[in-house]
């Protein structure tokens, strides 16, 4: 089952095609719609404009078609750009859900650092074996700083609804907050794991661009990158499963506030 859901959150060949189709329509709407037709308009005014007004008009309606167009164009390029935007985030957040591969590194290159970035490229025209194992060890880096994160914001969410059950009047509020408890502690345990990542994914960044530096290979690593790599596919699904926990026990907990509420209600009446 697992397997069958990291493949379905992989980055596909058809998404590879969409980007840069978009990227293509962002860069051609513009000259499309505005160059293309004035360049046209322009070369039918020397063929049809016999007379001096007519040719005229073939250039005035060159300009226009140029600026008009230009417009258009310019909107349709900002439009296609912003969802183009939006689609990439969405397609991230599918690719990280399995963990960050190394393949898959230069779609986050906006979460990238700059040197980082400038790093990966020199690396990649002296050695491609290390330049595998820094996209690799980048891929972990990614990953953890995305989980540490993501858990910071979870653990927010949790210690809030634990702050509102201590107003709450129910007989299973104690075993609410006992459930909670246990979601923040494991929340806790996939932040210091992640913590650890990022650490251990920085040095051994580090590690491969001196190595690239002197031009060597990084023999008897290969332990310490396969680690960081499991991290890098456990860690994301273990905290989909702590989010997907805390879902369900917020949707008892709202069932809980609305039956307190309406008893209150009926209290009140009563009274």
């Amino acid at each position: 089952m697992s397997d069958l859901i990291s493949i379905k959150n992989e980055i596909t060949k058809l998404d590879e095609k969409k980007d840069r189709r978009l990227r293509a329509a962002a860069v051609a709407l513009p000259i499309g719609l505005s160059v293309v037709p004035a360049t046209i308009l322009f070369v039918l005014s020397f063929i049809f404009g016999t007379t001096p007004p007519v040719a005229f008009l073939f250039l005035v309606s060159a300009l226009i078609t140029l600026i008009g167009g230009l417009i258009i164009g310019g909107a349709g390029s900002i439009g296609t750009l912003m969802y183009r935007s939006k689609w990439l985030k969405e397609v991230r957040e599918r690719a990280a859900l399995n963990g960050i591969k190394a393949k898959d590194v230069e779609w986050f290159s906006n979460e990238m650092k700059t040197e980082e970035k400038l790093a990966l490229k020199e690396i990649k025209s002296k050695n491609l074996l290390l330049a595998d194992a820094y996209q690799e060890t980048l891929a972990s880096r990614l990953t953890a700083t995305r989980i540490v994160k993501s858990t910071k914001k979870e653990l927010l969410f949790a210690k809030r609804r634990q702050n509102k059950l201590k107003y709450l009047k129910s007989a299973k509020v104690e075993d609410f907050k006992k459930e909670i408890d246990r979601d923040i502690s494991n929340l806790s345990k996939i932040k210091l794991e992640a913590d650890e990542m990022l650490v251990e994914a920085a040095s051994r960044l580090q590690m491969i661009e001196a190595a690239s530096r002197r031009g060597t290979e990084l023999a008897g690593n290969e332990m310490a990158l396969k680690k960081l790599t499991a991290r890098a596919e456990q860690l994301p699904l273990a905290l989909e499963a702590a989010k997907m926990e805390e879902e369900n026990r917020r949707e008892i907990v709202q069932e809980i506030e609305a039956e307190f509420d309406k008893s209150e209600n009926i209290e009140s009446l009563e009274e």
